[in-house]
């Protein structure tokens, strides 16, 4: 079978103060902390076997993990849905602090896996 590398850029840091200052047991939590707008992630056959190897925020990763693995596994990740079958816009599920995310297929086909 053919795998695919994928890669996940963060292309927008959302942070909504006012739902913080009302549901948050601290009101001033902020923006996530491990994601900045431009982060880029490869992600390899191997990185997917070991769930990114604590790369990556692990809610952030249940969020997106099921296009990734359509994409490194070589379909459509959302066909019809996205102008390219090969890249799906993904967020987090943090709804004071959700990250943003594309997710790409990229054709070259994978190193050995």
């Amino acid at each position: 079978m053919e795998l695919h590398n994928v890669r996940i850029t963060v292309i927008k840091c959302e942070c909504f103060k006012d739902l913080q200052e009302k549901y948050l047991a601290d009101p001033r939590s902020g923006p996530c902390p491990m994601f900045h707008e431009g982060d880029e992630f490869i992600v390899t056959p191997d990185d997917w076997a070991h769930l990114m190897r604590g790369r990556f925020c692990s809610e952030a990763w249940d969020c997106v993990s099921r296009y990734v693995y359509a994409a490194m596994n070589g379909g459509a990740i959302m066909k019809g849905w996205t102008n390219d079958d090969g890249m799906m816009i993904a967020c987090c599920n943090d709804g004071t602090r959700p990250v943003i995310f594309k997710i790409e297929r990229l054709d070259q086909q994978a190193a050995d896996f």
